[in-house]
């Protein structure tokens, strides 16, 4: 079939790319051991701290997310430290494995994949261990797979008063730059990150932002690493260098990015991404589809996972609105693979991409011939524009 128009790419991310990122990417390659190059990593660094609203120092790598996650386990631990990670959903089992890989001790505390960690689970494990063996808290904050947020500052408060010295690593790949994240005030420790998704950059840039208890425990950590090493980087940060050879045209596209979440504001950008959760949950209800996350305290504002009635293929509904529409959605991942369905609403992204996208999702829910009931996109249009919005003053004509 031949499509005519924009491709929607409507899945949790890579999320759409702006011109204006694309067009900054668009240049020759400079020398990154020059003055030019200088300038541009420490406009980045500076601007990078306001989006994970910190003080503290942000490394930047030519990597994936998980390479960052990698590089925030291994600057900080040492071999068989005992470490707690929460099952969210698939990405937090990626965490997991690189655990394990690195030959941590790790306790995965269990989950259903449809609410966030839990802070009374996180009390129960601290409160028992009395001799503090238990080196790291891990969480990722919002959960790609899941669409579930969460709650970081509970469990800060948790270790806080228990007064328990483990780390707080925290995994906020798909909420940095769409759902409110504050690294020095819910005090957390290590924060990984990618370029991919909220800051609106192409794959390719893993993030470490650090608090000074995470430089500290990375003098003392034992895990083997030269890569991900961040003593080197920060030696060449001081100067807006790198260690190796940094994706230079990546960055390019990333200052531009951050000079456009400056413009929108951040207070914005998360109220934005506020009112296309709260549109696209109005949606599913509607439909009378089931939401995955079923606390809406941890309802996602970047993605949502949605459930296909029993006996119905998410997969196969998938195919149909991608064969018919252009359009992609995510797909249910590990536990959910085939169960669900996953919609993007983060980056660079409005009303009108939010309209379309529903729509071609009660397009497919009809061609694939899914039950549902009708009034999914009004019901998501009224959300958006609730009765109650004060209709703009006619133009005045002059004469």
């Amino acid at each position: 079939m031949i499509h005519t128009g924009r491709h929607f790419l409507q899945i949790p991310g890579p999320t759409n790319v702006p011109d204006r990122v694309l067009r900054a990417m668009d240049q020759p390659v400079i020398d990154h051991r020059g003055p030019e190059f200088a300038e541009l990593g420490l406009a980045i660094l500076s601007g990078l701290r306001e989006i994970f609203q910190t003080r503290g120092h942000v490394i930047v790598y030519p990597s994936s997310g998980t390479g960052a996650c990698e590089a925030a386990l291994i600057n900080t631990l040492s071999a068989v430290d005992r470490v707690i990670i929460f099952e969210t959903g698939q990405f937090s089992d990626v965490w997991h494995q690189i655990g394990e890989r690195l030959g941590l001790d790790v306790d995965y505390v269990p989950g259903n994949w449809r609410r966030g960690a839990s802070a009374a689970d996180l009390e129960a494990r601290l409160s028992s261990d009395t001799r503090h063996a238990v080196k790291a808290v891990v969480v990722v904050h919002n959960e790609t797979s899941t669409g579930v947020t969460s709650r970081i500052p509970e469990l800060r408060r948790v270790m806080n008063r228990l007064r328990h010295p483990a780390l707080l690593i925290v995994d906020a790949i798909s909420s940095l730059g769409s759902i409110d994240f504050r690294m020095d005030e819910w005090e957390v420790d290590v924060t990984a990150c990618g370029s991919q998704k909220g800051l609106m950059v192409p794959p390719g840039l893993g993030f470490n932002a650090i608090s000074e208890k995470a430089l500290a425990a990375n003098k003392n950590a034992k895990l083997p690493r030269s890569y991900w090493d961040w003593q080197e980087m920060l030696k060449h940060n001081q100067a807006g260098f790198f260690p190796y050879t940094p994706a230079t045209n990546l960055l390019f596209g990333l200052r531009e990015a951050l000079t456009m979440m400056q413009e929108e504001g951040l207070a914005n950008i998360f109220r934005r991404h506020v009112r296309h959760g709260e549109a696209t949950r109005a949606a599913v209800r509607a439909w009378g589809l089931e939401i995955v996350c079923e606390e809406p305290l941890e309802y996602s504002n970047s993605m949502t996972a949605v459930f296909t009635p029993e006996g119905h293929d998410a997969d196969r509904l998938r195919k149909i609105i991608l064969e018919h529409f252009d359009m992609s959605l995510g797909a249910g991942l590990g536990k959910l693979a085939g169960k669900a369905f996953r919609i993007g609403h983060l980056g660079s992204f409005n009303d009108l991409m939010l309209a379309g996208t529903l729509s071609g999702v009660e397009m497919g829910l009809r061609l694939a011939g899914i039950p549902h009931k009708e009034g999914g996109i009004m019901a998501a249009l009224n959300s958006l524009t609730p009765s109650g919005t004060r209709k703009p003053e006619p133009a005045s004509v002059s004469r």
